[in-house]
């Protein structure tokens, strides 16, 4: 019987080093680009078209673009949040633009500087008239909580879903933006996109700032998510919501689909590697479990 297969969408270039002190330089971030690549990664949010004063490590977002390895059959993902940050990214020619709305009003405010609702109709104006070869997916950001308003209820949800879904995004994701979800959380809410849009192709992106990112991606697939995001070495935040640590670690979620019979395409050793070069341009110990233990069988000595 054929393994079944999840995909990993690798965020490091982008979630993951958007809140570090350490600005990495265009030739590292590339350089992290390829040892993703060299690990089996096939897609990947490589940076973010944002005012660069407010996310100064995603200020070289063009550089970044241009300098991809075109020729390695990867897609390449640049995050936007607006109008001008999604015209940006079409003309770098990535191959997909992720555009984001918050659940929450507060939070979507001090994300983009406009009401959800806005955000929504900006949505709206680009799936109208994007242009042809990058396809634009969505992310409703807080889709689990809210660090100002608290608790997101899944009728909130719910609501911004169905009006994001009126445009048609190519793919949904929901973000658990500061970590506050269960999995109890990730079945319902999961199960509720599902039951109104059962056609959707869903994602998640998790984070571990309560340590139950592992555990809510196991809740996904088993609710029928085949795309997850996570991030070597386990590093991340955002820099407009408060506590909000690092996405769920790429070995570390590689780790666990191994060994339950989950394909990914991705080499476990390769990708520890890559997480212990990150944690050493950063200067610090990054989160991720699996680069600190290894594997396991361990390989024989020879």
């Amino acid at each position: 019987m054929a393994r079944s297969f999840v995909e990993i969408i690798e965020v490091s270039a982008r979630d993951g080093i958007q809140n570090e002190s350490v600005i990495l330089p265009t030739e590292e971030k590339l350089e992290l680009v390829g040892r993703a690549l060299d690990a089996g990664l096939r897609r990947m949010e490589v940076t973010s078209f944002v005012n660069p004063k407010r996310v100064p490590q995603m200020a070289d977002a063009a550089e970044v673009a241009a300098g991809l390895p075109r020729d390695r059959g990867a897609r390449f993902i640049g995050l936007t949040l607006n109008r001008k940050g999604f015209d940006r990214a079409a003309e770098a020619g990535l191959d997909e633009a992720n555009f984001v709305v918050v659940a929450s009003d507060t939070f979507n405010q001090r994300n983009q500087g406009v009401p959800t609702a806005d955000s929504i109709a900006a949505f709206a104006a680009i799936r109208a008239d994007a242009p042809p070869g990058i396809a634009v997916g969505l992310t409703i950001g807080a889709a689990f909580g809210c660090p100002f308003e608290g608790e997101v209820p899944v009728a909130r949800l719910m609501q911004v879903v169905e009006a994001c879904m009126e445009h048609d995004p190519f793919e949904l994701a929901l973000a658990d933006t500061i970590g506050v979800a269960t999995p109890r959380d990730v079945t319902e809410r999961v199960g509720a996109v599902r039951a109104a849009f059962p056609e959707a192709r869903l994602r998640l992106h998790l984070h571990n700032t309560r340590n139950t990112g592992i555990a809510n991606a196991w809740a996904g697939i088993e609710a029928g998510v085949r795309s997850l995001d996570a991030s070597l070495g386990g590093v991340g935040g955002c820099p407009f919501a408060p506590r909000a640590t690092g996405n769920i670690a790429t070995e570390d979620l590689v780790y666990m689909l191994d060994r339950s019979g989950v394909d990914t395409g991705v080499d476990l050793d390769k990708a520890i590697a890559a997480a212990e070069w990150l944690e050493a341009r950063l200067g610090k110990t990054v989160p991720g479990m699996v680069m600190k233990a290894g594997g396991f069988p361990a390989p024989r000595a020879a």
